[in-house]
């Protein structure tokens, strides 16, 4: 099939939260008889191509789900292939961020993770912090019922302490205490080799988000597939909740 290039689109028809699983590149290398840090590498790839395509296509929030909580529960070996991957990425890949205006930030659990990474991470974020492009977002050491679970043991805390009152707890305080406080929700979550899932990523953020699965397996995910998943998700109606004929009356609502 012929893909048609997103250029052609206007950009308001794209999403605003793009969020990525990337899913597969363990089972990618195994099909090929190598180990799974074959896959790991390959990945890695992919993630570069994705997020200069999406920089380039000017959507503005994109975040890749690139280590989970239950990540840690690997074999050891493999865990810290991983880690040693996203350090050479974080090294390697920081002129690009400045060159393609891309301002680094992470969710997640980040003290968990290696002295040495979390120096690199503060490297790239203080010096991208001035970027105005898209913001790429890292979740690392990253649960969904983890940040759930500190957002409100915190909003207990300040009701507690008198500084929130119980029948003031809305959304809008919920959303002041993720660790996701400064990114709007996810409009579209895209998620690689076949598992139709979310897997404990971004639960509260992703209640309206149209979902895209793919069996590929994330190191075959190129820029034409991310195109395929951007033009479904053109010809999707987002109701939230509302009939076609309120939004036919209403769009803007």
């Amino acid at each position: 099939m012929t893909l048609l290039r997103m250029s052609k689109f206007p950009n308001h028809s794209l999403p605003n939260h793009l969020a990525i699983i990337m899913d597969g590149n363990g089972r990618w290398a195994q099909k090929q008889g190598k180990p799974r840090v074959f896959g790991h590498e390959a990945g890695f790839k992919a993630v570069r191509e994705v997020v200069e395509a999406c920089a380039k296509k000017k959507i503005p929030y994109l975040t890749l789900y690139a280590f989970s909580t239950e990540n840690w529960l690997r074999p050891k070996k493999e865990v810290d292939i991983l880690m040693r991957i996203l350090l050479s990425a974080l090294k390697s890949e920081l002129d690009t961020m400045l060159k393609h205006n891309i301002r680094l930030q992470t969710v997640g659990g980040i003290s968990t993770l290696p002295e040495v990474i979390l120096n690199e991470l503060e490297r790239a974020v203080d010096q991208t912090a001035e970027n105005t492009g898209m913001v790429l977002t890292l979740a690392l050491s990253y649960g969904g019922r983890e940040e759930i679970t500190e957002m409100t043991r915190i909003v207990a805390q300040k009701v507690k302490n008198g500084l929130i009152h119980p029948d003031h707890i809305d959304a809008s305080v919920v959303n002041e205490h993720l660790y996701t406080a400064n990114l709007p929700d996810v409009d579209l979550l895209i998620r690689t080799s076949g598992e139709r899932r979310i897997s404990n990523f971004l639960l509260w953020q992703s209640a309206y988000a149209e979902l895209f699965f793919t069996e590929r397996f994330w190191p075959d995910f190129k820029e034409e597939h991310l195109e395929e998943a951007l033009m479904d998700y053109q010809n999707r109606e987002r109701r939230f909740g509302k009939t076609s004929e309120q939004l036919e009356k209403n769009p803007e609502v």
